[in-house]
């Protein structure tokens, strides 16, 4: 991987990442881990205690959060976390 690939992929990953940081503390989660498909570009984000919420609120939390964000991804998917 040349430098500017990698440095692309590093700046990709620490979005991802503080994308996932921000949705942990929103939902106040104290676990929270993600997976990317990168054939359907899709990303997966699992919070602890998201299953405490309704669908209603996880919308209401999450949406201002992801219309902030421009990601490169087809859906982002919040998941229940399962340890």
């Amino acid at each position: 991987m040349d430098d500017n690939n990698e440095q692309d992929y590093q700046a990709w990953q620490e979005d991802v990442e503080f994308l996932v940081k921000t949705l942990k503390e929103s939902f106040e989660s104290t676990d929270a881990r993600y997976n990317v498909d990168d054939l359907k570009e899709v990303l997966y984000v699992e919070l602890e205690g998201l299953d405490e919420y309704s669908e209603e609120e996880v919308a209401e939390i999450a949406g201002p959060i992801l219309d902030t964000l421009e990601m490169d991804f087809e859906d982002i998917i919040l998941l229940p976390y399962k340890g």
